[in-house]
């Protein structure tokens, strides 16, 4: 079976395995479990921040860091298809009791003069404006990327209004290889980030926040009430230490990948717009003589699983389980549909 449902979907690798059976672990929510707090110190490292906390997953680190960023009845801006806003399940005002002003972004991208526009006046009326949370890359938006020169304006508008600036980096890395940029750039931006290690760099479980060491005091305090302090975390740690060494660069193969599925999708009759395929993610329209869930059905046949993301639209997802002759197969099921 060839599953292009997501980059969720990955398995570990033997190699993968063999580090997680031979890592030493303690107690991680006394701080004392050596290979998550390598793998912090590797994050927050790498992205030139203070600090980090290892988590179970990147809702959770999204959602912890938009509680440390604000207060019950402020408000938070963001893209109205972002992952923080529809895919979590709410957590925004049940955890943090905030509102959401969502905004209407150019494939999951907004600009500066939007977020500008968006942010509420000193007014008792209305809630109080305090974060921005931006999505890179934006799942919603089939892969896309972010110019980083429209990152810095945005950072200079949330400088000006006293905002906070988090990124929801669930597929950052995948942004980093395909714009070719350093994480440390974005450390320099953004007051806290969420790295997702279980999507395209392949581990089982769990994202890392990033931040100021104070915030991450605060976070591992929000992870507790959470219910997301782990214990011998470190067989999960391993894991994404190996990933961040070993599995960054390869993410460029899922995006040859992805382009060539697109450009075989791209010559069928029934196949509408296909968002810019920027990275792993291909987002397009099936209509006229097939529907979304009749071209999922007949791939399945196919013993080929992609995603009916809406009544026009299906989703496939690359990574590291998807081998370039599992590409070409798919391409040739495409050419016979």
């Amino acid at each position: 079976m060839i599953d292009y449902r997501s980059d969720t979907f990955t398995k570990p690798s033997p190699e993968m395995l063999e580090a997680m059976f031979k890592a030493e672990v303690g107690d991680d929510v006394y701080g004392e479990d050596p290979t998550v707090n390598k793998l912090e110190a590797i994050s927050a490292e790498m992205f030139g921040m203070e600090a980090a906390v290892f988590c179970p997953s990147g809702t959770m680190t999204n959602q912890i860091a938009i509680k440390c960023h604000t207060l019950p009845g402020d408000e938070v801006i963001c893209d109205h298809e972002s992952h923080v806003y529809i895919y979590e399940g709410g957590g925004i005002a049940l955890n943090s009791a905030s509102s959401v002003r969502p905004i209407f972004g150019d494939s999951g991208r907004l600009t500066a003069p939007q977020v500008a526009d968006a942010i509420n006046p000193d007014d008792i009326h209305k809630p109080r404006t305090s974060l921005v949370s931006l999505e890179n890359t934006a799942n919603r938006g089939g892969g896309s990327c972010y110019d980083f020169k429209e990152l810095e304006k945005i950072k200079e508008v949330c400088l000006n209004h006293g905002l906070a600036l988090h990124l929801d980096g669930a597929r950052l890395f995948n942004a980093l290889v395909a714009k070719d940029e350093e994480p440390k750039q974005y450390g320099e931006l953004f007051d806290s980030i969420s790295i997702c290690l279980s999507k395209g760099l392949g581990i089982p479980v769990g994202s890392v926040l990033l931040g100021r060491k104070d915030l991450i005091k605060k976070a591992r305090r929000i992870r507790k009430v959470f219910g997301g302090g782990m214990r011998q975390a470190g067989y999960l740690a391993a894991a994404g230490i190996f990933a961040l060494e070993k599995n960054i660069e390869r993410l460029a193969d899922d995006h040859r990948h992805a382009k060539m599925l697109a450009d075989a999708l791209a010559k069928k009759e029934f196949i509408g717009n296909i968002l810019p395929v920027e990275t792993n993610i291909i987002i397009f329209e099936v209509s006229g003589s097939l529907s979304p869930f009749a071209f999922a059905e007949k791939m399945r046949e196919n013993d080929i699983k992609v995603t009916v993301i809406s009544k026009t639209q299906v989703r496939l997802v690359l990574h590291l389980d998807v081998t370039e002759e599992m590409v070409k197969k798919t391409i040739k099921v495409i050419d016979q549909l």
